[in-house]
């Protein structure tokens, strides 16, 4: 069903501060972070369009906060129904945006921000992940009552079709992680969140979008209560925040037993995020922990590591698409203070 809206912009003057980070442990970062106060009081993800920014603010809110590559808020995306997960089309022009209390996804022209479609999940209830291969559009749903599974919405179609229950055969307590690869359409990776021990699930995508059956992990490999998942663009290797280990783990696609790689977090890992051409790794812990975002090289190194003084949001990281900056959001949960989103420089050299 297609649906045009206009949108409401909504020029703001929030004040810009400094972040408190820690000092790179090998490399000089080239400028300052920066944390930006936005009008939520929850956040749940953020993705960036290099000239723009998007903040969701959450199942309880109504409203995605659009800024510039700098932070600065220059608009909102309002009236939202539970505005969750977020994903952009791989030339960054619309944006997906999870509806999970209204059963649906919305997309928007990310240059008009005007919404340019919106997707009835229909028997696909609560959608709350999003990934996208080529045509196809995915989604994990599942109200957290045994009825978890995945939705394709096939955008080739004209109109669009929406197909439920894809991952035929199998179960997921509530709505599952997806991660897609950036360089790779056949491939689907699918996590469990929030049980112990964790799984994840490697699919292969055949003809007309249809699922293999999966790969998945040895027992206890990934560790207990993932949240957040993710692929290096070639689909080879995937990557994995759980509560436990305190580390974020690496796995050959391939077969996932044995780490190829781990990354020292700390406590409660929550994120984690390949920059677009996948040479670098950006990982969060837990806020109570710090540092809460570290940026690693690819063989585990170290270059930097930022405290953000409030918690982290599962998920709640983004590379820009040039790699200078990773985008973090935070928010505190006595509500005593707004939402923020903060610019984490890269370092160089």
């Amino acid at each position: 069903m297609q649906i045009r809206r206009g949108l409401t912009l909504a020029l703001a003057a929030l004040t810009a501060g400094l972040l408190t980070g820690a000092a790179p442990g090998h490399a000089q970062a080239a400028a300052a972070p920066t944390a930006t106060a936005l009008p939520l009081s929850t956040v749940a993800d953020v993705v960036s369009a290099g000239d723009r920014v998007f903040v969701s603010g959450g199942s309880s809110a109504t409203d995605v906060v659009v800024t510039s590559a700098a932070g600065t808020v220059v608009g909102t995306l309002s009236g939202l129904p539970g505005p969750t997960d977020l994903l952009l089309s791989a030339d960054r022009r619309t944006l997906y945006v999870a509806l999970p209390t209204a059963n649906a996804i919305a997309a928007f022209d990310t240059g008009s921000l005007v919404e340019s479609a919106r997707y009835d999940t229909g028997a696909g209830e609560c959608p709350s992940s999003l990934a996208l291969t080529g045509r196809y559009l995915w989604f994990g749903y599942g109200c957290g009552q045994g009825d978890g599974n995945i939705g394709r919405i096939d955008l080739g179609r004209q109109p669009a079709r929406v197909a439920t229950g894809v991952a035929v055969g199998q179960y997921f307590y509530g709505s599952p992680l997806l991660a897609a690869a950036s360089q790779n359409r056949s491939v689907l990776l699918v996590g469990q969140p929030g049980l112990s021990p964790a799984s994840v699930y490697a699919y292969e995508i055949g003809a007309a979008g249809a699922l293999s059956a999966p790969r998945t992990n040895a027992f206890s490999a990934v560790g207990s209560n993932l949240r957040d998942v993710a692929l290096d663009p070639t689909g080879t290797t995937l990557y994995t925040a759980a509560g436990s280990p305190p580390l974020v783990q690496a796995f050959p696609f391939a077969e996932i037993a044995t780490p190829s790689a781990t990354y020292a977090t700390g406590p409660y890992p929550r994120a984690v995020e390949l920059s677009r051409t996948g040479t670098m790794i950006a990982a969060g812990a837990h806020a109570y922990y710090a540092p809460d975002v570290f940026i690693f090289a690819l063989d585990g190194t170290e270059l930097a590591r930022y405290e953000l003084g409030d918690e982290l949001p599962a998920g709640g990281l983004a590379w820009s698409p040039n790699g200078a900056r990773v985008y973090a959001v935070s928010w505190d949960w006595t509500g005593a203070r707004p939402a923020m989103l903060h610019v984490l420089p890269v370092p160089v050299g």
